[in-house]
């Protein structure tokens, strides 16, 4: 976790010395969609389906996100905090490489993966809880966790002006958790756009 914290305010310090393009990221988390279902659907107050296929969250995710080279590599750190499908509070840390898909007028469309900590409060003092054994954490643990190595997501973005555009985020987590949020991302420091 501390390397994470180092290499983030090194990203940062970048974003204020060089002429690189920065961004930050700010979008509303979410929805939440379980493929197979959820055995767990019971304890979920935002599932509308009653099997878990779809869940409701709120909260919201921070990011900030680097380019190595100019609109095709860059280093984005995402930072979450929402309210879990249980309606308890979760969260997680990324830290990733990403590529530009496509970018064409005001389309583009980004992809990456890298490594995400997944943590949420304990569900075990839930009554009816099953466990699935995907979080890591005792009962009696006040958190339950989950480091994964190779977590990614697509993020596809509308440029509405030259700083802001209008940013969707899909977590492809399939078969366990699929995820979709919505936001705006702001460009630091970036040379004009063309307009298209």
């Amino acid at each position: 976790m501390r390397f994470i914290q180092i290499l983030f305010f090194l990203l940062v310090l970048l974003s204020f010395t060089s002429r690189a393009q920065n961004n930050i990221n700010v979008k509303f988390f979410g929805l939440s969609l379980h493929p197979k279902g959820d055995v767990n659907a019971p304890l979920m107050p935002l599932n509308p389906d009653k099997k878990g296929y779809l869940v409701f969250n709120l909260g919201g995710t921070v990011s900030y996100e680097h380019f190595i080279k100019p609109d095709k590599f860059s280093v984005k750190f995402i930072q979450a905090l929402y309210s879990d499908c249980a309606a308890q509070l979760g969260g997680f840390t990324h830290l990733g490489v990403r590529w530009v898909i496509f970018n064409k007028n005001r389309h583009s469309l980004n992809g990456g993966f890298g490594p995400t900590f997944v943590y949420r409060r304990n569900w075990s003092s839930l009554e009816g809880y099953q466990d699935s054994g995907f979080f890591n954490g005792a009962p009696t643990d006040k958190w339950q966790h989950k480091f994964i190595g190779y977590a990614g997501e697509f993020e596809y973005n509308y440029r509405l002006t030259d700083k802001y555009d209008f940013s969707t985020t899909f977590i492809p987590g399939y078969p366990s958790l699929m995820s979709l949020s919505f936001g705006i991302r702001y460009w630091l420091n970036k040379e004009p756009r063309n307009k298209s």
